[in-house]
């Protein structure tokens, strides 16, 4: 669960109600550029209009925009440069998806503007779909939209970009639903056993080009992803995860830095257990924040006045007695969990899951389900996307602390008692790295000497990328200038006119807010 979840979930829905689409919010994937050949390292992409990839997203276009996709080769390994001759994926290529958002009224171009959403895993692609539909959705605002082309790409082994994928849908099924807290030694041992199949899958089909999934070889595919649009310097919006690579970035290349905006900083200097922590006493506030507006909102929530009491007693039941749906899907204890996991990532989810844990205590589990499903990318019909492969694929590659079981058995006993409703979960989700197969690739944590200033953005209740996260990614930097939104959810821009008016003057004309700048809820 370390760097979880896609940022823009929030926008998505949105851009999906208001369309009067029924169609679900991950929807299947367009392919980009499906006919035409990747273009090879260092040549122009081939742009071919593709209207077909909103179409499929969200059921139409947005207005006044054009969609272009193309696809541009890069090495497999960059550790030997453009011709990697060494090691795992030598002189082989992944191919990298991207699609380009033009504005009809664009004017006075300044250049690209990369997009990341997060994960690792999140696709750009769908991202950019959803930016594209402007500030009445939550989107890009005008202003940003008509200087720069958008472009999103979906990162190595994301998506459409040359997808890593290992894990049955079957699998996943297994993992979301089991028991959040496996306290007794003979559900912990299923839990590894489960752990230990995927990593086995992974590695008998992928061997040690998992480690070619990195964050830093996704970092040196963003340069190559700059010099094919033809830009001389990045300019950058990366939320959640995609600030690490953001940053990444900076360090490799600080003199190609013309504007980075990270929103939902992570530190890259925490390893597996910090992170893991960071989330847990992140979620553990943010629920205690959806707690007290539902005590002080008992009209619009239904368990209240104490929702923490409501929603430990839907996972304890549903231990032994899960809710069955009409079509005989049990809501078991973890896909109540990540309902909840779910809800936080938005303030707008709180009603969300009053709701969904009322209905769920009168016997229908759908709302537990919908909210759930929207957090693993799984659709009606029980198939995932391969987010969670990358997302595992790439926190894997990072990392090369691997905490033994003995360890995580430890911590899982500990946050239980400093975090009592995330810890345990976000304890035993570290056995997925630590039965992971395919070597490490560490990406660099120091001073990006030479950039020009680096927005860095956090939000006060962010439950995912906590805030103190935000300062400890700008000092590291050592070019970081922070600004503060005081408000729930995951990531900030474009929420209030404060912080979209700081982070446009900064894209546009990259001036800088002012120091200490703080950004009210409203």
């Amino acid at each position: 669960m370390r760097r979880l979840r896609l940022a823009l979930a929030g926008l998505t829905a949105a851009v999906l109600v208001t369309a009067g689409c029924t169609v679900p919010a991950f929807a299947p994937r367009a392919e980009v550029d499906a006919q035409g050949s990747a273009a090879p390292p260092g040549t122009a992409p081939d742009w071919r209009a593709c209207p077909e990839v909103p179409d499929d997203l969200v059921g139409r276009r947005a207005p006044g925009v054009r969609y272009d996709c193309a696809r541009i080769q890069v090495p497999r390994d960059w550790a030997g440069g453009t011709g990697a001759t060494t090691g795992p994926g030598a002189d082989e290529t992944f191919e990298i998806a991207l699609l380009r958002v033009r504005s009809d009224n664009q004017r006075d171009r300044i250049g690209s503007l990369l997009i990341n959403p997060g994960g690792p895993g999140g696709s750009g692609v769908d991202t950019a779909v959803y930016l594209s539909f402007g500030e009445q959705f939550g989107g890009l605002p005008d202003s940003v939209m008509q200087r720069f082309d958008i472009i999103g790409f979906d990162p190595r082994g994301v998506a459409r970009s040359s997808p890593v994928e290992c894990i049955s849908d079957a699998d996943l099924d297994g993992v979301f639903g089991y028991d959040p807290d496996p306290e007794s030694q003979e559900k912990f041992d299923v839990f590894v056993t489960m752990a230990k199949r995927i990593g086995q899958g992974c590695g008998d089909k992928y061997g040690d080009q998992l480690k070619l999934y990195s964050t830093e070889q996704t970092a040196r595919d963003m340069d190559a992803i700059r010099a094919a649009v033809g830009d001389d310097k990045m300019t950058y919006l990366g939320y959640s995860y995609g600030t690490l690579l953001g940053a990444t970035y900076a360090q490799l290349f600080p003199q190609r830095v013309r504007a980075l905006v990270l929103d939902g900083a992570v530190d890259p200097r925490q390893n597996l257990i910090a992170g893991s922590e960071s989330q847990a006493r992140g979620f553990e506030r943010a629920f205690d924040n959806f707690g007290r507006w539902c005590a002080a909102n008992a009209g619009n929530c239904p368990i209240a006045p104490d929702a923490r009491a409501a929603v430990v007693s839907a996972i304890d039941k549903a231990t032994s007695s899960p809710v069955r749906s009409a079509d005989g899907r049990e809501a078991t204890a973890g896909w109540i969990f990540y309902a909840v996991i779910s809800s936080l990532y938005n303030e707008t989810g709180w009603r969300q899951l009053a709701r969904a844990i009322d209905q769920l205590d009168k016997g229908n589990p759908d709302a537990v389900f919908q909210l759930a499903d929207n957090y693993a990318d799984r659709d009606e019909n029980g198939r995932y996307t391969n987010l969670f492969d990358a997302n595992t694929a790439i926190n894997c590659a990072d990392d090369e602390e691997r905490p033994s079981l003995e360890r995580i058995r430890q911590l899982q006993s500990q946050w239980r008692t400093q975090y009592p409703l995330f810890g345990p979960a976000l304890a035993t989700g570290l056995i997925s790295c630590t039965e992971w197969p395919g070597g490490t690739d560490p990406y660099p944590t120091g001073r990006a000497e030479g950039a020009p200033p680096i927005l860095v953005i956090g939000t006060t209740g962010d439950p995912a990328t906590p805030y103190e996260q935000t300062p400890a990614l700008a000092e590291m930097l050592g070019v970081g200038r922070v600004l503060t939104w005081e408000g729930e959810g995951h990531t900030a821009y474009p929420q209030t006119p404060c912080i979209t008016e700081a982070v446009d003057a900064y894209l546009i004309d990259l001036t800088l807010p002012a120091e200490g700048l703080r950004c009210p809820a409203r």
